[in-house]
């Protein structure tokens, strides 16, 4: 995919409020830690996550999406009437019908003439929402587009605590399957796409690459074989996600560079889906990517979703000197198996 009528206008992220370390997290557990003789500090060791955050109780995604929605339509200097399209891309929703983008809508004041709709496909939700939002630019048939993120993990974070410290039965290794939903942060994102004739900022999309692996969808999945009163249960195979979610970028990154004639020094910055420290270095190996191009964020926020991404970017672009025609290679991951691959030029500030 190639686009040359399309700038990002402005990426922005919502931190929560609540903080919660690792090492509280494993105070609660005490009780299977010492029955189970795990070392503690064995969550960070393992994640290289020391903290992540939740939102104040009664957050919901829709209004933890528009913090972010509200912060990108400031930042742009746009108003509400300018957005041709929202797009809610979180995997968490309000509830399942009506589509949570149409909370978010009337939250942020968009016009009746703003289109609205959910996309979800689990981790790689905004950047496929970005994709969808730089086909319509690039079709004529808007001026710009929002996408937004809100998700809220603490309903996953105490289903899982309070499943792993009920289960009598559970064993040092029947507790893996559980780490990866204990990574889980909240944490909302906002991407504003525009027309490049009418980008302030200039910040061109070029295009990237796709590549799906289907036959991986078990990998990651709620568990509807067990219930809660907290909220979902997730079982996670950790380990065959991670290698075959590095297979996957693997091809999708050969795929990318050829689509947009670049090669492995052409990005000088790298922002990936924010999972764990083995993830990033395992990334950037497979891809033979200098890990220096990245910014990791994962240890202070966990791993929050379609908004890490984002996050990623949004604090990257602040933290990092991001020079006047960098380029910029965006690589996500969702569970499923997807991976898309995204260049941006940068533009000076």
């Amino acid at each position: 995919m190639l686009f040359d009528q399309v700038s990002i206008e402005t990426v922005v992220a919502e931190l929560p409020p609540v903080v919660v370390s690792s090492a509280e997290i494993e105070r609660r557990l005490s009780p299977v830690y010492d029955r189970l003789k795990l070392p503690y500090g064995r969550l960070e060791m393992m994640t290289g996550i020391r903290e992540r955050r939740f939102w104040l109780p009664g957050t919901r995604p829709s209004k933890a999406a528009s913090f972010a929605g509200k912060k990108a339509l400031a930042q742009a200097e746009m108003s509400p009437g300018e957005i041709g399209c929202l797009i809610h891309a979180s995997v968490c929703r309000d509830f399942m019908e009506p589509a949570t983008a149409s909370i978010v809508h009337d939250l942020l004041d968009l016009p009746p003439t703003a289109a609205m709709f959910d996309l979800s496909n689990a981790c790689l939700g905004v950047m496929n929402g970005m994709v969808t939002i730089a086909n319509m630019i690039q079709l004529g048939q808007i001026d710009a587009g929002l996408v937004v993120s809100g998700e809220c993990a603490e309903g996953l974070h105490e289903a899982t605590v309070r499943d792993i410290l009920k289960d009598k039965s559970l064993t040092r290794n029947g507790i893996k399957k559980h780490f990866a939903s204990l990574t889980i942060g909240s944490g909302a994102a906002a991407v504003i796409l525009r027309r490049r004739d009418q980008s302030r900022t200039g910040h061109r999309l070029l295009g990237g690459a796709v590549r799906t692996d289907s036959q991986a969808n078990h990998l990651c999945r709620e568990d509807t074989t067990r219930t809660s009163d907290s909220g979902p249960l997730m079982a996670t195979d950790a380990e065959g996600l991670l290698h075959a979610g590095c297979r996957l970028a693997a091809q999708t990154w050969e795929a990318a560079k050829q689509e947009l004639g670049w090669d492995n020094d052409t990005p000088a910055h790298f922002f990936t889906h924010q999972v764990g420290s083995v993830h990033k270095r395992l990334i950037f190996e497979t891809l033979g990517i200098d890990p220096q191009k990245d910014f990791p964020t994962v240890a202070f926020t966990g791993n929050t979703g379609s908004a890490a991404l984002p996050t990623a970017l949004a604090l990257g672009c602040v933290d990092k000197k991001i020079s006047a025609l960098d380029h910029i290679a965006l690589l996500g991951i969702g569970s499923g198996l997807s991976s898309l691959i995204l260049g941006i030029e940068w533009q000076a500030s």
